[in-house]
């Protein structure tokens, strides 16, 4: 029996999405059209940025007839009429935008997504980061069927995978992104011989809100996204591991006069009973090895890799050759 080759359009924009398209062309599946993002000027120079997924398509797809796209707004009738006129059986989605009904309605085999996460666990923008930030022990990806909200179709595939114990988002990141990629392969093969059957959502729903530089603040002397308590160092160990080394999690420290602003990349929890009677963001230090910052509850954290603002990342043992008095300070 010969193999049904369904016309693909694949849409994606960072890293994570072009692994699945990689797997995809590897495994022979037509890929009759790429869309991305606009590219977008930065810098003093207006560098031309283009997205991961394009500069893949460039290499790999745009010579051999795939059609790239990158429209503004994917309601425009010009983008619409090209995607119709490709006559695409399915499309996919990886780590793109929210699409309008008359984009992932139109397929005749649907438009499935690559979630980052055990739906509908982590429904949203950053479902690897909440997944460490939340204390979570297993992680996964999932492909499902895109309805009219966000993150809530019909389950196609699954697939777990348990989070290290020091693991950060990047490691976490890299992982799920070869997994993902397997699983979009999987998940066309099991559509294409008519194997899948949509599944409801169920269970526990959490959420995955976009992060911001309110949630990425250590808060050294408050109640920390939502856990309940005062804020310990495990939950501001979490946080740092959860935005590692993207965004990273931000602080600053102050001696009352001048104010210090920092990028936190790895931290390690004081081994030792909480401390009570010492104030939050109280820094202990020899000035040569080590910074312990206190937190609410009276537990210590230590400070490993640090950035401060205009500088490169360091150890903490290369930061206090130059700040020896880090003692006067206090961390806020």
């Amino acid at each position: 029996m010969t193999k049904i080759s369904p016309k693909i359009v694949y849409m994606g924009t960072p890293e994570f999405a072009v692994a699945p398209l990689q797997e995809l062309v590897k495994c022979g599946y037509n890929i009759a059209g790429v869309v991305t993002v606009p590219d977008k000027p930065s810098g003093r120079g207006l560098k031309v940025n283009k997205s991961a997924v394009k500069l893949y398509a460039e290499e790999h797809l745009i010579p051999n007839g795939t059609r790239l796209m990158q429209p503004v707004s994917l309601k425009d009738e010009g983008f619409l009429a090209e995607l119709r006129e490709l006559d695409a059986d399915l499309f996919i989605v990886v780590a793109f935008r929210m699409l309008p009904e008359v984009v992932w309605a139109m397929p005749k085999m649907g438009t499935f997504n690559l979630h980052g996460s055990l739906l509908p666990l982590y429904r949203g923008a950053a479902p690897i980061n909440w997944a460490i930030i939340k204390g979570e022990k297993t992680s996964g990806v999932t492909t499902f069927l895109i309805d009219k909200e966000i993150d809530t179709g019909n389950i196609l595939m699954q697939r777990e995978c348990p989070i290290g114990e020091r693991e950060n988002v990047g490691s976490l990141y890299d992982r799920l992104m070869g997994i993902g990629a397997n699983l979009v392969v999987e998940t066309v093969d099991g559509l294409v011989k008519g194997e899948l059957t949509p599944m409801p959502q169920s269970g526990k729903i959490t959420g995955a809100p976009k992060l911001n530089k309110e949630i990425a603040r250590i808060k050294w002397d408050m109640n920390d996204h939502d856990q309940p308590g005062s804020t310990s160092a495990e939950l501001i160990d979490r946080l740092v591991r959860g935005l590692s080394p993207y965004p990273a999690a931000i602080t600053a420290m102050t001696d009352g006069e001048k104010t210090f602003e920092f990028k936190v990349f790895e931290t390690s929890i004081v081994k030792g009973n909480p401390e009570a009677g010492i104030d939050a963001g109280t820094i202990k230090s020899d000035g040569k090895n080590y910074v312990h910052v206190y937190c609410a509850d009276g537990s210590a954290i230590s400070l490993d890799e640090i950035q401060m603002a205009g500088k490169k990342r360091m150890q903490i043992k290369d930061f206090l050759l130059g700040f020896r008095n880090i003692g006067q300070y206090k961390f806020i």
